[in-house]
């Protein structure tokens, strides 16, 4: 991508909640002023706080230039609110080239909004199962199991081993809709399910979401004893220094993994079919987008930013330097291991189901589902009382089902 120094120099603001990732970003604005000129002022919020110091600025009529947003109903309700401005291939060409999954997650929501694009999508996350490869060998593991039940097998064999078999605990229920992300889709269907609840031809009590609520239940007895105390930084810890054998997560802990112990061997890879020769599933999604606030006084200017951002020059320094799945176009991690997932991703992905079609309003279908997943370990209520709960609440507003609900 040509960039051209820019014809008066100006000073832009850009907000997001990656905290982690501001030395990477704050190399990338001053590569970016040694090109253009304009300066770019990065700023990292803690990610619990960003959601509500940002929406707050941006009602003021303030706010940064250059926004980090959230996807799919994080973002729209920003874009519904008309805090952001709406995004064109004509203004941004890399838009053109993006798939209609990663698109879905840089929409609004509600009409004349919905079919509007307010973000540049700037990565994918993928969720799955680590596996501590040298663990499993000090135990006579050497191959991965080839179905589910063959799973759960190998972790009452290593828990008889003294061995914890899960490093997940339950004290952060985000950490359990991820779970269920890995193991649900599975039993459920994968995206033939997804498609059909999005259409309302069928509805979250079916059996076979009833039994993928069931399945992820039951992985408590092989998380570790103190579970209500463990949540993802802990449970993390406990899988980087070899103290549980699998764990149950995103791509975006496999460089946390490697700081935290240089030396394990580890893999990430997508829960075991059902039975031998049964669909795999990996549950992937939208992780954010950079979007331009509607209000700025540098329109130009931040589109020029977002544009760079879009580019392949960009992309690639984001992958290999993150160790992140690009959503630009063209973009391949050279990473090995991030590279297996994409291609994985690529194969067997399905919509992280709650994330992708149920947070746009309230109740939230993620928040029911994880804090139902939450109860059940806990051993409060049952699985076909939390789908009945689901399925009531997303009737109060999701359109198909909101249709029947009112016949």
């Amino acid at each position: 991508m040509l960039i051209q120094l820019a014809a008066q120099a100006t000073e832009l603001s850009f907000w997001s909640w990656r905290v982690e990732d501001k030395a990477f970003y704050e190399h990338i604005v001053k590569q970016y002023k040694a090109k253009t000129g304009d300066d770019i002022r990065f700023t990292a919020h803690d990610n619990t706080d960003y959601p509500t110091v940002l929406s707050a600025a941006l009602a003021s009529g303030g706010g940064p230039d250059i926004i980090h947003a959230r996807s799919y109903g994080g973002l729209s309700t920003l874009a519904d609110a008309g805090h952001l401005l709406p995004l064109t291939p004509a203004q941004i060409p890399a838009l053109a080239r993006m798939g209609e999954g990663v698109l879905a997650g840089a929409a609004g929501y509600k009409p004349p909004h919905d079919k509007v694009l307010y973000g540049v999508p700037f990565a994918t996350q993928s969720l799955g199962i680590y596996v501590n490869k040298a663990l499993l060998a000090s135990h006579g593991i050497t191959t991965l199991p080839r179905s589910w039940d063959e799973f759960k097998a190998v972790c009452r064999q290593l828990k008889a081993r003294g061995v914890t078999p899960l490093a997940n605990g339950i004290k952060d229920a985000p950490v359990l809709e991820q779970m269920f992300g890995v193991v649900g889709p599975g039993f459920y269907g994968g995206t033939a399910f997804f498609k059909d609840v999005m259409a309302g031809r069928k509805h979250f009590t079916a059996p076979e979401f009833v039994r993928a609520i069931e399945e992820v239940v039951a992985l408590r007895e092989f998380m570790p004893s103190n579970a209500s105390q463990i949540a993802e930084n802990e449970a993390r810890t406990l899988f980087a220094m070899g103290q549980a054998a699998f764990f149950m997560s995103g791509t975006w802990n496999i460089e946390t993994i490697r700081a935290l112990n240089s030396k394990i061997e580890f893999d990430f890879v997508a829960a075991p079919p059902v039975r031998p020769g049964a669909p795999t599933w990996m549950s992937t999604f939208a992780d954010g987008n950079y979007a331009v606030n509607a209000h700025s006084k540098h329109r130009e200017a931040a589109l020029r930013f977002v544009r760079y951002l879009a580019s392949n020059e960009f992309g690639q320094q984001f992958s290999d330097q993150l160790r992140q799945m690009s959503a630009v176009p063209g973009v391949f991690p050279t990473d090995p291991l991030l590279a297996q997932v994409s291609r994985t991703s690529q194969q067997h992905g399905t919509p992280f189901i709650m994330l992708v079609g149920f947070r746009y309003q309230n109740p939230n279908g993620s928040v029911m589902l994880r804090d139902g997943l939450q109860r059940l370990m806990q051993g409060q209520g049952t699985a076909s009382a939390l789908a009945n709960e689901i399925q009531s609440g997303l009737s109060v507003w999701h359109p198909p089902f909101r249709k029947e609900a009112t016949r």
